[in-house]
This record gives structure tokens, C-alpha cells and sequence, in this order.
């Protein structure tokens, strides 16, 4: 869940990936407020994702249940202020007023006014763990606006601790900054403060955050804006001595988009991400040089980012939020790879059943004209393949066996030189298909999800092989046994198995019944026609029994019976569901029962095709006329 203020609103989360088959939220709704009000922060709790804490103006602090909806305020003191200016209050709250928890004590929550607080019992009483860490210039801390109004109810409070940083490394180091310029550290859990102010920060400048290194004690990242004073300038500054020197790490960011955020990777130190007024930036290089990261990204403020896990989250000012899925190939990119050969396959992220899908990076030094994916199991069976450039005609008549159009298209594997990106979404083959195939409540393109275990992605490109392993992961929510995952997979593999022979007796059928009628066409002989119209009917029984040969649209099953490849078919949505579990015994008896159907039916056809067609071909050859031949003709 991914969590913001909304301008002139409320504060809104948001589930960045949908749970179940359908996409849907599972059992909470996909987009929620929790809290707090239209500016604040939001602090979600370490120990429960159901508890957030967040901010807005006049100082109010909120801890809201999502389970129960119970809202309880729980702001440093409850002294409301409006309309009066600055200097007349004891406690100086910013519109948007900084709420941040310990990384290493989840039950101790800071947030700050002029001072830094601190709570342990959430919210039922805080501490001033800090003195005033502002200037708190007295010509900043007056009425604002005028002479008609004045408007002060909270972002025209100056002189506040506007970026808390506690330390991920050491529990008792925490940084500050104020937004009217002021960078303190605190080594004692805020026994003793040191003023660390970097020199080059303009006067009144707003640090806007600080990000205390996830991997390195002593260091810290500033990012600093000064627009306020019509200085559109970036200002970003680091650290390694805790705050004795300071270095301006600014080279490559265009000279008028101001830095409203700078983040560390948590895995490559080093690696820097920083959101200015007109994108994000990236640097390899611990800040010395920067790039655009912003990809397909509008020109727009990105005023925070968060790196969670491998994927890094950002939030916009009016464009919403963007998640920048699996970011292992920047930790990955160092020089050796940027020279590399034709091919580089990059070390692959593990996915997740149903969270998270397979996300096979791969550098292409030129393009090239074909390439190909595989995925093995862990025996080394190839259990799927793609390649591009795609065939066509397959695309195609896949194209034509879906329901009119509304499935997403298949995706393709790049060709470009650069970075690519191929997501295997952990499905093995479907089943047979052919063209113009509607079926109701069946979809069986796709086949089972792979269950946990050991697999490989083997990639080759301009005859260069390269091999990368990973391991399938069960979603860490869910609690279900690798011998009932495993018994979901057999019963899903038959079921698709015998859709697929179903489908294959109408292609079959087809193919046989349209070499019939041309035979008819070009003699009038009594006895073969005879025949081929027995031969004939006795196809077309079976194709009726199998497959409903009304369907045109994805409606018609509404109003023509579904029929055997259909109903086995739907025994597909019944075992995966939206839910990894042991398949019901029920729905075993529902194929077993099917399936004989089935068999009665594949019956017939073979003995039509082993008995009634070669009895019509002797009499088509006798007549000089090209025997009926079976070729399969599967479309996977």
C-alpha cells in the first residue's frame, strides 16, 4: 500500500498491486483514507498495517484503526491556533509537520514543532526530547499576507524542524533540518544537539529532507529548496563525518529544478535517487554525477521517494503515485556491465505466486534479429518458451480465439539494444486452441502457476547463451502446504490436458470435414457422396457434443448451451480461484464425470477416423480423387 496527503482533501492509501485472480483488493477496498488530513504525513506502524498514524494543519496528529475506523487524536498538545502569527505560539506547527518512526524501536514515533518530540506509548503522552532547532528570526515569525487577510493557519508558520532522520544505524543518532535553514544531530537520543548547518545552504533556505544512510553510519544526504526566495536552484548536500564537512552533490541536475527529496538505495550504497520540481534523478556514484530517471514519467514535482524492497515508490504533486517495479538491473548496472558483450542477463529478482511475477532483465549491446527466452524447471526441462520477433500468424489466431478482444495482447520480447525487460507471469502453456473459439467462464490460454521451487530463465541472443536461476516464493500471507500447492497444479495440468484434446478433436474434425467437401464437389458418384455425408455427420455429432459451433460472440453461451470443452474448461477458474489451496473433492469428481464424457465423445471420433475414413478414402482413390488426410493442426 502506498500512502499520500491529497491536496484540499484527505490523506488516501492505495494497494499498488491488486490481490486475487481478478485484481481486486481482496477483502478491503482499493483506495482508502486513513487519517490525518490534506497535508500531512503519514506514518504507517511498523508492527501492524492496519495502524497509521498522519498529520495535518493546527498540529493535528491522528492514530486510525483500519479494521475498526476509529480515529483517535493523539496531537503533542492540544492548543488550537488560528489566524494568529507565529511568534505567539508555544509551539510553532508547520502545515506539514514531520511524522517519523525509530527504525529501531517500533513503538517509538517522533514528530516536531520548533522541537523535536517523542512518543513510546502512542501518543498517550510525548516527550521534548530536544531544544528550539530552528533560527527563529524574529522577522520570519510575524503575521504573514495583508492588509485584508492574513490567512495563518499553519503554512504560514515559519521557523520549524521541518525533516526528522532517524538514524538506521546507530538507535540514539538522529538528524534534523528546519525550513528556515538549520541541520542539527544528536548522538545521545537528544541528550546533547550539535549544529551541522552545511555552510553552503542560502540563508532561510527549507531543508525538505534528510535521508540518514541505510548503509553507512555517519552519513546523511540534505536535500535543500529555496524557491520561497525565487531561487529555483537545486541544493543537495552529503556527508560521511556526521556532519563536520559537507560536499555539494548537484553535477548533472538542470541548474532550475529545485530537490524536494534525496534517497539512498538500501542495497547498493551509493546508489541515489533524488525527486526535483520537474522529474527524478539518478547517480551511480554516490552523488558526484546525476541522470533523468524519468523514463515515461509527465513533467512533474516528485516531492518524496520511498525505495521498498526492489521497487522504488515515488509521489507526485497532482500526478499520483508511480512505482517503479523491480529496480535489481539499476543495482546491478556498474561499468563492467555497461561494456559488456552482445548479452547480458542480469540477476534475477525471486517472484512471488500471485503477488509478484517473473521480471527477466536482459542488456543487449545491438539489436538483433531474434532472440529467445526459456523457462526451466528445476530437472532442466524447458516448461515454456518465447521469442521474438513474434509470429504473427500465431498472434493472430490466438487473437481470434479470444473473447472479441477485451484480454490483454501477449507480451513481447525486446529486440532493442539497451535495457529490456521480458515479465514471465509464472503460468506454464495453456491449452490447444483454435481460431474464433468462444467459451464462458473458461479461460485456458494460460495454463497452472508453477509452484514453488527451483527454476532457470536461459536466454539466447546473436548465439550467445546466458543462464540465470531463481526461486518461485509463496506469498508469505498465505499458509498452504507444497503437497497441496503441488495437487492444485496436477489436477489444473489434466484439466488443461484434456481441454486441450477437446479442442484438438475440433480442429480435427474441421480439417477432415472441409477435405470432404471439396472431395464431394468434384464427383457426382452416388456411393461416395453417400459416404462422405455418413462420414460427415458423424464428425459434426461429435464437434456439436464437444464445442457449442453457434458461438460467434462473447455472449451467445447466454443463449446456446455450453458444451464439453467449456465445462471442463471452467474447472480451471474452480482450482486456482483466488486462493493456493488443495483443489475441493468435488471438483475431482466434476473431471472424473467430465472427462468420461469426454472420452465417450473422442471415442467416436476415433473409431470414425480409423473405420468410416479409410472406407471413404478407398472409394475417393478408386475414383481417381486424393484421399482425406489428418494432420494436426494445434495453435498453442
Amino acid at each position: 500500500q502506498v500512502c499520500g496527503a491529497q491536496q484540499d482533501n484527505s490523506t488516501v492509501c492505495v494497494q499498488s498491486a491488486g490481490g486475487g485472480r481478478g485484481g481486486g483488493g481482496g477483502s478491503f477496498a482499493a483506495i482508502y483514507a486513513v487519517g490525518g488530513g490534506e497535508s500531512g504525513y503519514i506514518a504507517p506502524s511498523p508492527k501492524d498495517p492496519n495502524i497509521f498514524y498522519a498529520g495535518s494543519q493546527g498540529a493535528l496528529l491522528t492514530r486510525y484503526d483500519r479494521r475498526t475506523g476509529m480515529e483517535r487524536d493523539i496531537e503533542v498538545y492540544p492548543r488550537f491556533f488560528s489566524g494568529e502569527a507565529a511568534a505567539t505560539l508555544p509551539d510553532r506547527w508547520q502545515w506539514t509537520f514531520p511524522i517519523v518512526f525509530s527504525p529501531f524501536d517500533s513503538n517509538t514515533l517522533y514528530t516536531s514543532s520548533q522541537f523535536l518530540y517523542k512518543t513510546t506509548n502512542d501518543g498517550q503522552s510525548w516527550q521534548k526530547i530536544s531544544g528550539d532547532l530552528t533560527k527563529h528570526d524574529p522577522k520570519t515569525l510575524g503575521d504573514s499576507g495583508g492588509p485584508i487577510t492574513h490567512d495563518q493557519n499553519g503554512p504560514e508558520i515559519f521557523g520549524t524542524i521541518f525533516a526528522i532522520a532517524p538514524s538506521r544505524k546507530e538507535p540514539n543518532t538522529i538528524w534534523t533540518g528546519s525550513d528556515d535553514g538549520l541541520v542539527y544531530i544528536t548522538r545521545d537520543a537528544g541528550k546533547t544537539w550539535n549544529n551541522i548547518t552545511p555552510p553552503e545552504i542560502p540563508n532561510l533556505a527549507r531543508v525538505s529532507i534528510i535521508e540518514a544512510s541505510p548503509t553507512k553510519a555517519g552519513t546523511a544526504y540534505v536535500a535543500v529548496k529555496n524557491y520561497l526566495q525565487d531561487d529555483r536552484a537545486p541544493y543537495l548536500y552529503k556527508t560521511d563525518d556526521y556532519g563536520k564537512t559537507w560536499k555539494t552533490i548537484v553535477n548533472g541536475i538542470s541548474k532550475d529544478d529545485y530537490v524536494h527529496s534525496v534517497r539512498e538505495d538500501t542495497k547498493r550504497p551509493g546508489l541515489l535517487y533524488a525527486g526535483t520540481e520537474h522529474g527524478i534523478y539518478i547517480s551511480f556514484d554516490d552523488g558526484a554525477n546525476w541522470q533523468s530517471l524519468s523514463l515515461n514519467l509527465p513533467d512533474t514535482q516528485v516531492s518524496d521517494i520511498i525505495v521498498q524492497d526492489h521497487d522504488l515508490v515515488i509521489a507526485t504533486h497532482g500526478r499520483s503515485f508511480y512505482v517503479l517495479d523491480n529496480i535489481s538491473p539499476l543495482r546491478q548496472l556498474t561499468p563492467e556491465v555497461a561494456a559488456t558483450g552482445a548479452l547480458h542477463l542480469y540477476t534475477l529478482e525471486n517472484p512471488i505466486r500471485r503477488a509478484q511475477p517473473l521480471a527477466i532483465d536482459y542488456f543487449l549491446k545491438t539489436k538483433v534479429e531474434k532472440i529467445t527466452i526459456n523457462i526451466l524447471d528445476a530437472k532442466g526441462n524447458v516448461i515454456r518458451t518465447y521469442s521474438g520477433p513474434p509470429d504473427e500468424k500465431a498472434a493472430a489466431q490466438t487473437n481470434a480465439a479470444e473473447d472479441e478482444g477485451f484480454r490483454p495482447q501477449p507480451a513481447r520480447v525486446g529486440l532493442d539494444a539497451g535495457l529490456n525487460r521480458f515479465t514471465w507471469n509464472l503460468r506454464y502453456p495453456g491449452a490447444t486452441i483454435f481460431p474464433g473459439m468462444v467459451l464462458w467462464g473458461a479461460s485456458v490460454n494460460e495454463g497452472p502457476l508453477a509452484v514453488p521451487g527451483e527454476y532457470k530463465v536461459r536466454v539466447t541472443a546473436n548465439g550467445v547463451t546466458q543462464t540465470q536461476s531463481f526461486r518461485i516464493t509463496e506469498d508469505p500471507r498465505v499458509t498452504v502446504s507444497q503437497a497441496d500447492l503441488q495437487a492444485n497444479f496436477d489436477l489444473a495440468k489434466k484439466v488443461l490436458d484434456r481441454v486441450g484434446e477437446a479442442n484438438q478433436a475440433v480442429i480435427d474434425v474441421r480439417k477432415v470435414r472441409e477435405q470432404i467437401n471439396d472431395r464431394l464437389k468434384k464427383t457426382d458418384a452416388t456411393q461416395i457422396h453417400s459416404a462422405g455425408e455418413a462420414l460427415r455427420a458423424k464428425l459434426t455429432e461429435v464437434e456439436e457434443a464437444v464445442y457449442q459451433v453457434r458461438n460467434r460472440s462473447g455472449q451467445d453461451p447466454l443463449n446456446f448451451p455450453i458444451k464439453l470443452n467449456n465445462k471442463i474448461g471452467h474447472l480451471l477458474e474452480v482450482i486456482e480461484g483466488g486462493q493456493d489451496a488443495k483443489p475441493t473433492d468435488q471438483t475431482y469428481a466434476a473431471f472424473k464425470e467430465l472427462s468420461a464424457e469426454l472420452d465417450v465423445q473422442l471415442a467416436k471420433l476415433k473409431s470414425a477416423l480409423d473405420t468410416d475414413l479409410p472406407a471413404f478414402n478407398k472409394q475417393l482413390t478408386a475414383a481417381n480423387l486424393q484421399p482425406v488426410t489428418l494432420e494436426a493442426a494445434a495453435t498453442k
